[in-house]
């Protein structure tokens, strides 16, 4: 099974976390990102869309790093990390969701603009970070885990980038419960780190 993957990309680290911590080993397959790799064949005719990670397992290929934790957990995880009950299923796929929306476009945007220099609207970028970000606090104030009460693939979606933020010049000094969180997930067995976090 290999990923198609690039080490400071926050979605390729999604799927390698994941993947570490519940013990699904993947073939990492470095992708030159300045060079263009994913854009040309044989790339992108996996991914259309010339974007990465790719996953490839056997006749199955996957985009989407939300995609490829649903599809790692449920073919090769257990419940914990992806409930099959209705009301689980649900509440870890809304934090995929934050994970795809609101943290993507505030404190991963932010990176984007500060760190590879994307022409993106920085202002906008931290005005949603500081609308997601509270409510994040907030409600891990009240719970140690974003779903079920346990470590899910909630986390791993929504951890990256959020604990990455320092590099878009946002602070997760004013959230501390934030912090507590990614310490907790830092301590999870099999837990490995990518460069920034």
């Amino acid at each position: 099974m290999n990923l198609y993957d690039l080490e400071l990309s926050g979605n390729c680290y999604k799927v390698r976390l994941f993947a570490a911590l519940a013990k699904i080993p993947l073939q990492i397959v470095a992708v030159d990102f300045l060079a263009g790799e994913h854009k040309q064949p044989p790339l992108i005719n996996l991914n259309p869309w010339g974007e990465i990670p790719i996953l490839a397992d056997g006749d199955v290929v996957l985009r989407d790093s939300h995609a490829i934790l649903v599809y790692l957990a449920a073919k090769y995880g257990d419940e914990t990390w992806l409930p099959k009950d209705a009301a689980g299923m649900a509440q870890v796929v809304q934090w995929l969701s934050t994970s795809a929306n609101e943290v993507q476009n505030g404190p991963g945007a932010a990176r984007l603009v500060d760190k590879f220099g994307y022409a993106i609207d920085k202002a906008d970028t931290l005005k949603r970070s500081a609308h997601i970000l509270p409510l994040i606090d907030a409600h891990l104030s009240r719970h140690h885990w974003l779903a079920m009460e346990r470590p899910t693939i909630a986390d791993c979606a929504v951890m990256p980038y959020v604990a990455l933020a320092q590099e878009g010049a946002v602070s997760l000094e004013p959230y501390p419960h934030i912090r507590r969180w990614i310490g907790r997930i830092k301590e999870l067995p099999g837990f490995v780190p990518m460069p920034g976090i």
